[in-house]
Formats: C-alpha cells, structure tokens, sequence
C-alpha cells in the first residue's frame, strides 16, 4: 500500500503527489493523508477518474482517503474529464471568471454586468465547454447567490463547472458551495491546455 502524506500542502500539490503515484509508479492501492476538506474532495475526484474505488476516514483533523484499483472499471483519465457538450467540429470554449463583477468603476454595475452575462452565456449553445471559477468569482457558486439556480440548470444541461477548492476554502465557503465540481489547479490547466478558446473575466 503506498502511503502519501500531503498534510500543510496547498493544492495542487495533493493531487499531483497522488497522480505520480498511480501515473509513474503504478500504485494501484494507496493512501491519502491531507488535512483539509478542499485537497480531500479534489483526491478523491482524481482517483475515481483513473478507475479506483475510493474511501474517506477521519482522524482528527485529517483526511485520509483510501484508493484500491478496481479492474473492472475503465479509467477516464483527468484530461478527458467525463461530461462532454462538444459537437464534433465545433470549439471547446472554456470561460473563466476570476471576479463577481465584470469591470471597475462601479461595483454595483459591475455585479449587475456579471449576473447578465451568466444568465447569457448559455446563448454559446455546445461550444460552450466548462465554466471555471476561481478566486472572488466563486462567490458566485454559494449559497445566497442569485446565480445558483442559473448554474444548476446548466449542469443538468451537462455543463461541466468547476470551482477552485483552495478559493472556497480562503474564503471560508467550501461548505456553502452549491454547484459545480470542487477542483483544483492542474484540473483548471488542463483545461486550458484542451479547450480551443479561453475567455478570461
């Protein structure tokens, strides 16, 4: 059983110890030690993309995540990541908001420009390919946000989200995230390297 202890690592670095592991040196059962919820969940999601079956314990303050290889299940690799919109010759577009707001000057507007442009963006039709969010602009995945059920409705519509778990956790949010995947940033450079276009907010 190989055993990796990430505790007082900052993402990505969990998920990258973890991907050495199953990648270069074929683990193929292995543990898990991190000490917060962020790198627990992004572990677990790694994992289970590359065909293990994967469990969760506590002890104390940590997590410890369990992975067995399961033969039977065909591994979906984090670059192909599963839920696909794309209609073959078309763009991947990927749009990535770093803020709430789009723009300075005023705030208020600013927030009213980003809350229009969410409830718009669904007009990209199957080009549109993920939605990332990182830094203040996951406020607008939690609880409260006006923006939730727009969300919900555009991952049922297979609309993969992705919402970075170390920015969840800075702002003390990661409990009130309502939609999207947690993730992290070899999740989020990935997706970048695979999409066609990259819209930066």
């Amino acid at each position: 059983m190989k055993e990796i202890d990430a505790r007082g690592l900052a993402c990505p670095t969990p998920v990258l110890m973890t991907k050495a592991a199953v990648d270069d040196e074929g683990a193929q059962a292995l543990t898990v030690v991190v000490d917060n919820e962020a790198s627990q969940q992004n572990v677990v999601r790694f994992l289970e993309s590359k065909g293990f079956n994967a469990s969760v314990s506590i002890s104390g303050v940590d997590f410890i995540v369990t992975g067995l290889a399961d033969d039977q299940v065909v591994a979906e690799t984090s670059d192909e990541m599963p839920r696909q919109r794309i209609v073959e010759g078309r763009q991947k577009i990927m749009v990535m908001c770093a803020t709430d707001r789009i723009g300075v000057g005023d705030d208020e507007l600013g927030r009213k420009l980003m809350i229009n442009f969410i409830k718009t963006i669904g007009e990209m039709g199957p080009e549109l390919w993920r939605l990332v969010f990182v830094n203040n602009g996951v406020k607008l995945t939690v609880k409260g946000s006006q923006l939730v059920p727009v969300l919900q409705n555009y991952q049922d519509s297979s609309l993969t989200i992705l919402v970075c778990g170390t920015c969840l956790t800075h702002y003390n949010l990661l409990d009130q995230k309502q939609v999207g995947e947690t993730t992290n940033m070899l999740d989020i450079v990935t997706a970048m390297q695979l999409a066609d276009k990259v819209i930066n907010l």
